[in-house]
């Protein structure tokens, strides 16, 4: 028994160097492979601004078609376009925004309705 509990010592010392070595390997391997690659852009080398400034975005508001009203349910192929409805630019004014008292989302606990 005692010759056991020596043997395992010695195989759990070696399978510790072992990884101990494959780490520094793995270390060295990274630090080697870090050298070959090119270093950060110069200053001169980065994109620059168009001579106009920024892109901007554009917001513009859009107004679905309405829904034909059919007594029946209508299926996509049924529906103008086959059912990719178009929208159109909204009319100019306020944006619809949420009502007063109203978070604007489901399940948030508040009080509902609000109205």
């Amino acid at each position: 028994m005692a010759a056991g509990r020596g043997a395992l010592g010695i195989g759990l010392a070696v399978a510790g160097v072992v990884v101990v070595a494959l780490l520094i390997g793995a270390f060295a391997l990274g630090i080697r492979n870090m050298r070959r690659n090119p270093g950060p852009p110069d200053p001169a080398e980065q994109p620059r601004l168009p001579d106009d400034g920024p892109v901007r975005e554009e917001h513009q508001n859009r107004a679905p078609d309405e829904m034909p009203r059919s007594d029946t349910r209508l299926t996509p192929h049924e529906m103008p376009a086959h059912g990719n409805m178009p929208s159109r630019p909204a009319p100019e004014g306020e944006r619809p925004r949420w009502s007063g008292g109203s978070s604007g989302s489901f399940g948030s606990g508040g009080p509902g309705g609000g109205r």
